[in-house]
């Protein structure tokens, strides 16, 4: 995914590998890179494993994690907005977190319409601003684009 200034010039590129979306095989845990500019890596937003809850770390451009990102055990946001929360890697503070908005029942389910809203303290490098944007995409790819159609399937009286 290219992000363009106003001027049309590619500012940030976001490249995910091509891998299956299963947690439980090492080798498809989920990775984006974010480049800013195009061509220099800023940092990578890595899948952490766990049986539970969708766990990701923050890392910069060397690869050291920063930050980590957990979200809740339930994706469903057919009944209110879903948190990931951004911490410290001690996980004590909260830095941050990525919203996955509810836009009404019928746009949940029916649509593939998302809103999301990501907030952070005002401090963080703004190269890891960028990082979290791409977390966003990440997460978005992951846990809403592909529902859509099972969501109006398990509607279907059979």
């Amino acid at each position: 995914m290219r992000i363009l200034d106003l001027l049309g010039r590619e500012v940030i590129t976001l490249e995910r590998p091509l891998r299956l979306n299963c947690f439980c095989i090492p080798c498809c845990l989920q990775e984006i890179e974010i480049d800013a500019p195009p061509g220099v890596p800023i940092g990578y937003v890595t899948q952490i494993r766990h049986p539970f809850l969708p766990k990701f770390r923050i890392q910069n451009e060397d690869r050291k994690d920063v930050l980590k990102i957990i979200g809740p055990c339930c994706m469903c946001s057919c009944c209110g907005d879903t948190d990931f929360e951004i911490k410290s890697l001690d996980g004590k503070n909260v830095v941050g977190k990525i919203s996955k908005q509810f836009t009404g029942i019928v746009r949940e389910i029916f649509t593939s319409y998302s809103n999301f809203d990501i907030q952070f303290s005002s401090d963080i490098d703004v190269k890891m601003k960028a990082v979290i944007l791409g977390a966003c995409f990440l997460i978005d790819f992951m846990f809403y684009e592909k529902k859509r159609c099972a969501k109006f399937l398990a509607l279907i009286p059979f």
